[in-house]
């Protein structure tokens, strides 16, 4: 019990007048019972909160060093195991552990943004569950040592490696011109050059050449077949290093019409 302070007032001493009177100061009845249970239940509510962070601690793996898995280190933060971000990541440089491989993993798409200091996005990479998406003004594959293979952009798409090949059982289709210095099939391999509906058409300033080593060449039309030459003659001859080849004399030239 809280001690009991009185105080003492002394009446002026007047003609009648009766003894000293004590006035009662303090907390009392319901109003101390009051006050009793607010501090015991704040009492209460600090030692839960104390147990609450406590145990915080103990799940989450708090130590001196970091956080469960993440672990802070003089070159930046260290995470280990598997890891999900439900908000976006920014970061400097993303790194796996030497000798082990780093992956990305999403239920719907992974998208990287570069972004310049407007916050307006230059280059766009989003990998889907059905495609592969890349934005931007440029795009290059190079070799360890930096070797071109392939580059496109607005204006032209180029492969830089020494042999493009096509496996596709219906070849390529151009729908445009193509220019090359070489087209060639695989070894033992026919090539056809063939336009269902237009023309096809082969120009060369120093001229075409077309060589069958080792078998025939068919040239085939549904209505006529022309060879025109503007400034000169059409010739077909029989190469004279040929097994079959019996007579000495050229072939007579065909001239052009």
């Amino acid at each position: 019990m809280m001690p009991q302070e009185q105080y003492t007032h002394h009446r002026s001493t007047m003609p009648g007048s009766e003894g000293p009177q004590v006035y009662k100061v303090g907390i009392y009845g319901w109003r101390k019972r009051c006050l009793y249970f607010f501090v015991l239940l704040l009492m209460i509510l600090i030692l839960v909160n104390l147990a609450m962070t406590i145990w915080i601690l103990k799940v989450m793996n708090f130590t001196i060093d970091g956080m469960g898995n993440l672990r802070i280190t003089e070159k930046g933060l260290k995470l280990e195991g598997d890891s999900e971000f439900l908000q976006p990541l920014y970061a400097k440089e993303i790194q796996s552990r030497p000798g082990n491989a780093l992956y990305f993993k999403s239920a719907r798409n992974v998208t990287v943004n570069i972004l310049n200091d407007q916050t307006k996005v230059l280059t766009q990479l989003i990998t889907g569950p059905k495609s592969v998406e890349a934005y931007g003004k440029k795009f290059e594959v190079k070799t360890v040592s930096g070797k071109l293979l392939f580059s496109a952009d607005d204006n032209e798409v180029v492969v830089g490696a020494e042999r493009l090949r096509v496996l596709g059982a219906e070849g390529t289709v151009f729908p445009k011109s193509i220019e090359t210095p070489n087209v060639r099939a695989d070894p033992f391999k026919e090539l056809r050059l063939e336009s269902p509906t237009r023309s096809l058409v082969m120009e060369a300033p120093k001229g075409v050449e077309i060589n069958a080593e080792a078998g025939n060449m068919e040239a085939t039309c549904r209505t006529e077949l022309r060879l025109e030459s503007k400034d000169g003659e059409v010739r077909g001859e029989k190469d004279r290093r040929s097994k079959n080849y019996s007579s000495n004399r050229p072939t007579p030239p065909i001239t052009g019409w």
